[in-house]
């Protein structure tokens, strides 16, 4: 124990825990490290070896016996069922089925959907109806026969502090240096400090931004396994990771058909993971995103005010050194094609990642640091109720070339750094200067980017400075791109060259690629299809045909469409309800869809009670995704006809039920549908002039 570890341990006693303990667990866990953390300070506060031994065994037997893992969860279901009732550690997530008009819990490595679960919790724990939270669960077998589910909780403590004094944390800090303090940080997320260059440290401060400054719009690229996303994914719980996929208005900002707000209303950071993968099709998102992130409101029929912070993170598969060097490519190039200039002109840091080191076990410390879950406490009440803005106006100087946007990043990258490193104080000459200079510098890297695309000169000021406490004004470079010329002066289109680009926002598009990895194929998000021509179609799909799916049929033509009208009279059984459930998510796919109206027929054998069910699982998980399924009963309906109202019928003699049934079902065309074989049937694709 080095002297820093003392001092730690005597002013915040039971607030630290050994973080070479952590190496030890989490190498054989999946479990985050707040989980980890939570049952070491339980169990192993004490210097003393012999019970640090023994606590690191009741750590492991506490992983061992409550921990569910994914592969285990029918014996979990058995424990509970045997014993009566059984405490986990797991993931818990609440949701609200509506045609039932009540709650579920589940658990994430259970394997139920259907917990039943007192509204004192999620009451409590809002969180839980919105990602989810990690929790020491009590569940209990119902041995109620007539009741319609098998499972209950019985107790609930969510794995986080119950108590927390900032007034204490801020007076403890006081006892430090601010290099003394930034080790402690440091520390507390594994890392060693002296094993980083005084730059990096910083960096890693930076990282942390988001966790501690509302409405900050965050940003790293770099290469893999430099572990951009843990902070947002294991170091606190008031952060949550989206990982690719589609990122829709009703996940992220609000649900219109069910009236709620989407994940910036319940978390302090929204992080994206692997941004270039992200798969935004509504352009009303990107909208939504743009208004959120310029003063962290937006509107969807109501007004919504939200403080959550976004985070982008995301792989740079290129030379650092040639992008900035080419005319021809800037360092976002890893962005989805949807994010413009205004959405890039939002960001206040720019992280650059590549200059951090890859994962690995030289840089972890075996030192003292913060219980991961106290040094969260203490970012989210920062987050929540501490703002160093005017503080930083009071003091701050900038140049001239210091535009609107460019001030206001800089200023909350600033706050940020005072919020992490001076809770209750504030900084040196030195320091200040040091933090502006480092803020100016990400904002810069940003700025330079986008002057590289724009064919204008609306953000040729790059010079950003600011006016030392000598009275000095300072331009600030980026050291990757300080003697590049390509992005100091960067080239620009003449006026006709302008006029005819359709890819002056993202001129990567129809480029010439440079030094990409070989371990690595580039970005997907790079390349932009062309808009297809939509022209009417007549053809017949002959018995035992492949190739035709929902997607190749109906997908290009649903591009805009809002509501469809469907007319199918036979969704009776069970293939027939799995096709439209099918056709459902190609719609989900369109980006654009909104409503699903469909009229179905029936007969004396349909069971209506049975494909009703069916249908309203359906409605319910559209609902989710911000979609409305009505649907109508017609006993006399027979013609088969999907009207969009972006003009398109579509109209198939066998409607939806034109595949063949499998010879078995592990064979090939059981999955994927364009590789079914088709029955014979007759295809029109024209407009409704």
């Amino acid at each position: 124990m080095d002297k820093l570890d003392q001092q730690l341990n005597d002013i915040f006693e039971g607030k630290v825990v050994r973080k070479d303990l952590l190496h030890r667990i989490k190498k054989g866990t999946n479990v985050p490290t707040f989980v980890l953390e939570f049952l070491l300070a339980k169990y192993c506060a004490s210097d003393d070896p012999l019970e640090i031994d023994a606590g690191m065994e009741a750590v492991l037997a506490t992983l061992q016996d409550n921990y569910v893992r994914p592969d285990e969860a029918n014996a979990a279901q058995s424990k509970v069922a045997t014993k009566g009732n059984y405490r986990f550690i797991d993931k818990v997530h609440v949701r609200y089925v509506e045609k039932e008009k009540r709650h579920w819990a589940a658990l994430e490595n259970f394997n139920s959907q259907r917990i039943a679960v007192s509204q004192q919790f999620y009451r409590d724990n809002d969180r839980m109806l919105e990602g989810g939270i990690w929790a020491e669960v009590t569940v209990a077998h119902n041995a109620i026969e007539e009741d319609d589910y098998a499972f209950y909780i019985e107790d609930l403590r969510p794995v986080q502090l119950s108590r927390f004094d900032f007034e204490a944390y801020a007076e403890g800090s006081e006892a430090f240096s601010r290099n003394e303090w930034i080790d402690i940080i440091l520390r507390t997320v594994g890392l060693e400090s002296t094993k980083l260059s005084p730059r990096q440290r910083l960096h890693y401060i930076a990282r942390l931004a988001p966790l501690v400054e509302p409405n900050y719009n965050f940003i790293e690229l770099g290469p893999r396994g430099t572990g951009k996303s843990y902070f947002f994914s294991e170091f606190s719980p008031y952060s949550t990771l989206v990982s690719g996929g589609q990122a829709t208005k009703a996940t992220l900002f609000y649900n219109n058909a069910r009236g709620k707000v989407g994940l910036v209303g319940f978390w302090d950071t929204v992080a994206f993971d692997e941004v270039g993968g992200i798969k935004i099709k509504d352009p009303d998102t990107i909208q939504i995103m743009k208004d959120f992130m310029a003063n962290g409101r937006f509107s969807r029929g109501v007004e919504i005010i939200a403080d959550a912070s976004l985070a982008f993170v995301g792989n740079i598969d290129m030379s650092v050194e040639q992008i900035v060097n080419s005319s021809q490519y800037d360092l976002f190039q890893p962005l989805p094609s949807q994010f413009d200039l205004a959405v890039m002109d939002r960001f206040a840091c720019y992280l650059p990642g590549w200059e951090m080191p890859k994962n690995s076990s030289e840089y972890l410390t075996n030192s003292y640091g913060f219980i991961t879950d106290y040094l969260a406490e203490a970012f989210h009440y920062a987050f929540q109720h501490t703002n160093r803005y005017e503080e930083v106006t009071k003091r701050i100087r900038l140049g001239s070339t210091v535009e609107g946007r460019d001030e206001k990043g800089i200023k909350k990258t600033v706050a940020a750094f005072l919020k992490i490193l001076h809770p209750s104080t504030s900084p040196t000459d030195d320091e200040f200067e040091e933090y502006v200079a480092y803020a100016v510098e990400s904002r810069r890297r940003i700025k330079e980017q986008m002057n590289k695309r724009k064919p204008d000169d609306e953000f040729a000021k790059i010079n950003l400075s600011y006016v030392s406490a000598q009275g000095k004004e300072v331009i600030v470079y980026c050291p990757e791109s300080k003697n590049a010329l390509a992005t100091q002066n960067p080239n620009r289109q003449n006026l006709e060259e302008a006029a005819a680009s359709t890819t002056k926002d993202k001129p990567s598009q129809q480029r010439e690629p440079v030094a990409v990895s070989q371990t690595t194929a580039p970005e997907a998000a790079f390349v932009s299809a062309q808009p297809v021509t939509l022209e009417e179609q007549h053809f017949t799909i002959y018995y035992g045909d492949t190739g035709h799916s929902y997607d190749s049929i109906f997908g290009p033509y649903l591009q805009g469409a809002k509501t469809i009208t469907i007319e199918e009279p036979y969704i009776r059984v069970s293939h027939q309800i799995q096709n439209f459930v099918r056709f459902c998510e190609t719609a989900v796919k369109s980006g654009s869809v909104k409503r699903i109206e469909l009229t179905t027929s029936y007969d004396n054998e349909t069971p209506l009670a049975e494909i009703q069910d069916k249908l309203n699982d359906l409605k319910q998980s559209l609902l989710e995704v911000d979609i409305v399924l009505d649907i109508q009963l017609n006993e006399n309906l027979h013609d088969r006809e999907i009207r969009l109202d972006n003009g398109w019928i579509i109209k198939i003699g066998r409607g939806l039920d034109f595949y063949q049934k499998p010879d078995s079902w592990f064979g090939i065309g059981v999955n994927d549908m364009s590789l079914r074989k088709c029955l014979e049937t007759k295809v029109d694709i024209y407009r409704d002039d």
